[in-house]
């Protein structure tokens, strides 16, 4: 589309120019007839219409003037701008030219004709009617300007160029003819006089950055490494905020081999408001994945987009991004918390957070941020499951339920996931003492996914809470350590079992065995302790209740185990 520099196409109607064309002059005063006074009425009445935006009335009124004069240019030409008005580029055509071929020394005609056939891709007729309007007027450069595009699209590249140094002659030297020229000259293949258009440039606009852009990047492309680094120092020196460039030298000095240097200019083309946030996430994003080990001068750049964005969800969550690949998860965790200040609305941090505290344990938070989330994302079961778990974990059973049968009812086609849905409202269930429908939850878990060792492992330590169906809740348990033998969640649930079943010391062996894989977690230490105090080492029992204390246990009977040196069920 050809730019036009402020030309306002006013439609200045008198009585002599409805009557008589506007490109004629006439030495005498027109006379009226009274036959013409209804058309000039109609005609005025048209303008007024128009005047007031009644588009649909004011072409109306004006096709009734056709219908009593049909020579009239200026009632076409009038028609042309509503039609246009209309967004009806076919009609509008249809009237300009009419008005044109009654008027053909209008030049405002003539413009028109010229910008529609340059529109509609007719590229000889607008440079015949630019040419036109060129020629009346050499000194017009937007005509200038408009006849050089429709020479250049019309493929006679080099007659543009010689239009466009017309152009320059009438509003001097500037660096956009310059790269018109150079790109012109690029394609009639003559790329030695477009490196001089742009050369002769830099003389009158010597810290002009587009102009050493362009050369650097044709430098590039045809293999004139050297020319284009000594360009590029100049171009960061001339104008130290131009961040691209700094961008294009970092990648130099990086397939040099030099990366000091290349951080350097890193490091400036973060701190340039001319790099976008989203440029710069795409560079932390793909040294991230291409990087077995990341150079501690990535954090910096991590640290540069953070200070320059500190309200940016982007920033925060590529800083949390950067933070889980160091391992600092409790840090990484509380940047994605940071992220989600500023951009609720991204689901990907979201569940980050949501995963990195349900592998935390941090059921507490899972509950409150999952809640949180579905207000954001009330349609995704994989949110259900998670505030269902926080739920369990934090004793609001039926709280968990009701979440968990809403995203039930969301899941298509996963039979995994609606098996974990179905496990935890087995759990919810068994936590209000309803043991049946916990079963019965559980038992179709089972039979949507019966290879999760985590719900067999689950719905044995239920049954062995509860103390019922012992048998079945160690078979299960058994098939799962057939499996997974190290790992202690199923030592603990094993030895468990045991301990309902009074098999204290085989219980110990394998509370002892789970204690050795994790020793702090909280359930494990307490289940060592009454399998100690049931096999007679009363201190041992409270040694291990105590540490079962200082790591958070909730059982509210665990100051009395302490206290009495005896065994109690726990009371949560």
């Amino acid at each position: 589309m050809i730019i036009r520099f402020g030309i306002a196409l006013i439609l200045v109607v008198s009585v002599m120019t409805s009557c008589a064309s506007a490109g004629k002059k006439s030495k005498e005063v027109y006379q009226f007839s009274a036959a013409e006074f209804p058309y000039i009425e109609k005609f005025h009445e048209a303008v007024r219409l128009k005047t007031s935006g009644q588009i649909k009335e004011s072409i109306a009124s004006f096709e009734q003037c056709l219908t009593m004069k049909q020579d009239d240019d200026a009632v076409y030409y009038a028609l042309s701008q509503l039609y246009l008005q209309k967004d009806d580029a076919q009609r509008s055509s249809e009237c300009i030219e009419k008005a044109a071929k009654l008027d053909p020394n209008n030049v405002w005609y003539t413009q028109e004709l010229a910008y529609m056939y340059f529109e509609k891709g007719n590229f000889p007729e607008a440079i015949k009617h630019f040419g036109k309007l060129v020629k009346l007027q050499p000194q017009n450069v937007e005509w200038l300007y408009g006849y050089a595009e429709s020479l250049l699209k019309g493929g006679k590249t080099a007659d543009a160029i010689k239009a466009l140094d017309r152009t320059e002659e009438q509003v001097g030297a500037h660096p956009e003819l310059s790269l018109q020229k150079f790109r012109m000259y690029l394609e009639i293949k003559q790329p030695e006089k477009g490196v001089a258009e742009i050369e002769k440039a830099l003389k009158l606009f010597p810290d002009e950055p587009q102009l050493m852009a362009t050369l650097v990047d044709y430098y590039f492309q045809s293999k004139q490494e050297t020319k284009a680094i000594e360009l590029l120092e100049k171009l960061v020196k001339a104008n130290p905020e131009n961040g691209r460039a700094h961008l294009a030298l970092a990648d130099v000095y990086r397939q040099q081999g030099k990366q000091k240097e290349a951080y350097k200019e890193l490091k400036l083309a973060f701190q340039s408001d001319d790099v976008d946030i989203d440029a710069k996430m795409k560079i932390l994003i793909n040294i991230q994945e291409v990087s077995y080990k990341v150079d501690p001068e990535v954090y910096e750049l991590v640290d540069i987009m953070v200070a320059k964005y500190p309200t940016e969800a982007k920033a925060h969550s590529i800083h949390a991004d950067y933070l889980n690949t160091a391992g600092k998860e409790k840090e990484a965790l509380q940047a994605y918390k940071e992220a989600l200040k500023y951009s609720k609305k991204e689901y990907p941090i979201w569940k980050q957070v949501l995963i990195m505290e349900y592998e935390m344990a941090d059921f507490q938070e899972l509950y409150m941020d999952s809640k949180e989330c579905l207000e954001y994302f009330p349609t995704i079961p994989t949110v259900y499951l998670l505030n269902g778990i926080g739920a369990v974990q934090t004793r609001r059973f039926s709280e968990a339920i009701s979440a968990l049968e809403v995203g039930k009812d969301l899941i298509v086609n996963d039979k995994s996931l609606e098996a974990e849905m179905y496990a935890q409202i087995g759990e919810a269930q068994y936590g209000l003492k309803n043991n049946e429908q916990g079963k019965v939850n559980f038992e179709m878990a089972i039979s949507l996914d019966s290879k999760s060792n985590l719900i067999r492992n689950n719905y044995a330590y239920q049954l062995a809470e509860a103390k019922i169906d012992l048998d079945k809740a160690l078979a299960l348990i058994d098939e799962v350590l057939k499996e997974e033998k190290d790992v202690a969640q199923f030592m603990d649930t094993k030895g468990l079992i045991l301990f309902q079943k009074g098999k204290y010391a085989e219980a110990l062996k394998f509370f002892e065995d789970a204690y050795h894989f994790q020793p702090s977690d909280v359930i494990i230490v307490e289940h060592l302790g009454d399998a100690w105090i049931k096999n007679g080492n009363a201190e041992k029992a409270v040694d291990y209740w105590k540490r079962a204390k200082e790591l958070g246990a909730a059982n509210k009977n665990l100051p009395k185990k302490i206290e009495k040196k005896e065994y109690y069920d726990p009371i949560y």
